[in-house]
């Protein structure tokens, strides 16, 4: 079979086989072999069989590739004269699949699901850590003080956002790019903060050993103080 037409997720799809498409999010893990039953028509060139409103023993194959967060969209809402504001983000979430099967005739998948990918993911989160183990050893051989909240606006709460998504180091935020700050302003929502703060200027000023801002700032102020009287 060239294509079929299946419907999954509310959503109808036309698909060959290896072919990639997203669709709703499914339950299902990483190398996985998932099956859509709600296949609508299949074709092979210009011949094409319809269902009423499905066609009877066909079946489509394909391979769970991944699960993937969708750009961030604003919903913003507003009442006139009511005081009423709210502005909220939505990440919709899609699984990725790899078309591997068209069947018919009741056929079964010849495919086989991918070995389990627990030891994978462990291996990823290990290499993930290493960065992070080897910024703190590299901060304490350099001697400074290797603490988030010396950036001027990141106290606990966000110190604590920053950790659970892989950033423990003040040498990581020194080095981020343009790249970086759009990845993280978007998936921790804090709008732009990083950049209005200074985030990354104020790291790299922590890594090379000048007292942070905040305290900088204490000190002009107070120096201010002491002109005046």
């Amino acid at each position: 079979m060239n294509f079929a037409v299946i419907k999954t997720g509310g959503k109808q799809y036309k698909v060959a086989a290896n072919q990639v498409i997203k669709v709703e999010k499914l339950d299902a893990e990483v190398g996985d072999i998932v099956t859509f039953d709600q296949v609508l028509a299949v074709g092979n060139g210009d011949e094409a069989t319809f269902g009423a409103p499905l066609v009877a023993g066909a079946l489509v194959a394909a391979e769970y590739v991944s699960l993937d967060k969708q750009r961030t969209v604003i919903v913003f809402k507003k009442k006139r004269r009511h005081n009423y504001r709210r502005r909220n983000g939505h990440r919709q979430l899609l699984s990725t699949v790899r078309i591997t099967e068209i069947l018919t005739g009741g056929a079964q998948p010849s495919a086989k699901a991918a070995a389990p990918k627990a030891a994978a993911a462990a291996s990823a989160e290990t290499k993930a850590a290493k960065p992070a183990k080897a910024a703190k050893a590299e901060a304490s051989a350099a001697g400074f003080n290797d603490d988030l909240k010396l950036i001027g606006g990141v106290g606990p709460a966000l110190e604590k956002k920053l950790n659970a998504a892989g950033v423990t180091s003040l040498t990581q935020i020194a080095a981020w790019g343009a790249d970086d700050i759009a990845k993280f302003d978007a998936e921790l929502n804090f709008k732009g903060r990083i950049e209005r703060d200074e985030w990354v200027a104020q790291a790299q000023d922590l890594v090379a050993g000048k007292p942070p801002r905040a305290k900088v700032d204490q000190d002009s102020a107070a120096a201010k103080a002491e002109d005046k009287q």
